[in-house]
């Protein structure tokens, strides 16, 4: 079977060919993102292969099936990107990764609560400069605090078992039912203002759907205490990026970690430090001393990209045998 990974860079060949062993598939790599200009290169290709930022709306799809594709298999857990009315109308399959690492992605946004609440960056900076001075990176205890943790799927809930670990008081926000394990570390679920205005940290761990679009925008950030501290690792829309810049100059926002931007599409991934920032918004965040952003990489773990390879070559197999696994668009296995 012929498949095309788009957005692939050498890590992806590399984690890919090393699960193909056990699979046997034609792999074509292609480093271009997918959109209405390079599906041409799917031609013949019955299995695509996109990643996070690769555009799969209904013309793509119609150019995709148009040249023998019959299976959307992506290689992430988020599917906002995928037209998924237009893959079950042409009667194309679309399979997820939906937890390849949950430990991979909760690590990380600790990460960024501990580098920003003790000021790393800068700490680094000052040191590599011969400057072992104290004065502006102070921080504070995460012991005792509260942390705010919106959507306790899988990742919300390793996130939120990991904050408790440091003496942390959690409350939760999600439309589903309340999380057993986190509920048994004395986790308080709450509406989302009610979130918003109680914890020091708030983490977001969310799909980006309609529901959740923008959820966190200018009278979001106006609910949350004063002075706290926001962190992304979900899905760029979940932010109104517009809404940041305002809330940290008036200091609202006390600090702000990203891994995942609303605009992030043709940015992260790529590496432009020979060329100015095109994108305002972000150029802004960036100049912040109490802003972190990090390249959609929270994911970016071996154990996390060996998943991903396994599952999705996996998900392809079981489509192809009949039986499909971790479908978000409900079609015949073939045909």
């Amino acid at each position: 079977m012929r498949m095309i990974l788009f957005s692939s860079r050498q890590y992806d060949r590399d984690t890919f060919a090393e699960a193909n062993a056990s699979f046997h598939y034609e792999l074509h790599f292609q480093e271009s993102y997918l959109d209405s200009e390079t599906a041409i290169l799917a031609h013949g290709y019955e299995v695509v292969c996109p990643f996070v930022n690769d555009m799969v709306d209904a013309a793509v799809l119609e150019q995709l099936h148009a040249g023998g594709t019959r299976l959307i298999a992506l290689r992430s857990a988020g599917f906002n990107h995928v037209d998924l009315a237009a893959a079950e109308r042409l009667g194309m399959p679309v399979l997820h990764v939906p937890a390849y690492s949950p430990h991979a992605v909760a690590e990380h946004a600790v990460g960024l609560i501990l580098a920003l609440n003790r000021r790393l960056p800068r700490a680094v900076a000052r040191t590599r400069e011969g400057d072992f001075s104290l004065t502006g990176l102070l921080g504070f205890d995460l012991h005792g605090k509260t942390v705010g943790v919106v959507g306790t799927g899988v990742i919300g809930r390793t996130f939120g078992r990991i904050m408790a670990g440091f003496g942390t008081q959690l409350v939760a926000y999600d439309p589903g039912p309340p999380a057993d394990d986190l509920l048994a570390l004395g986790a308080q679920y709450v509406p989302l203002d009610t979130l918003l205005a109680s914890a020091d940290i708030v983490s977001l761990h969310c799909p980006l759907v309609p529901a959740t679009h923008h959820m966190i925008d200018t009278a979001a950030l106006a609910k949350m205490k004063r002075g706290a501290m926001l962190i992304n690792t979900g899905r760029g829309g979940l932010v109104e990026s517009n809404a940041l810049v305002g809330a940290l100059k008036s200091g609202q926002l006390g600090h702000l970690g990203l891994d995942v931007y609303e605009e992030e599409a043709g940015l992260f991934f790529e590496d432009h430090s020979d060329t100015p920032l095109q994108d305002d918004v972000l150029a802004r965040l960036l100049m912040f001393p109490n802003v972190i952003v990090t390249a959609h990489q929270a994911f970016f773990t071996r154990e996390a990209m060996n998943e991903i390879a396994q599952t999705t070559l996996g998900n392809v197999k079981a489509w192809s045998d009949g039986v499909p696994r971790n479908v978000v668009a409900h079609m015949p296995a073939r045909g």
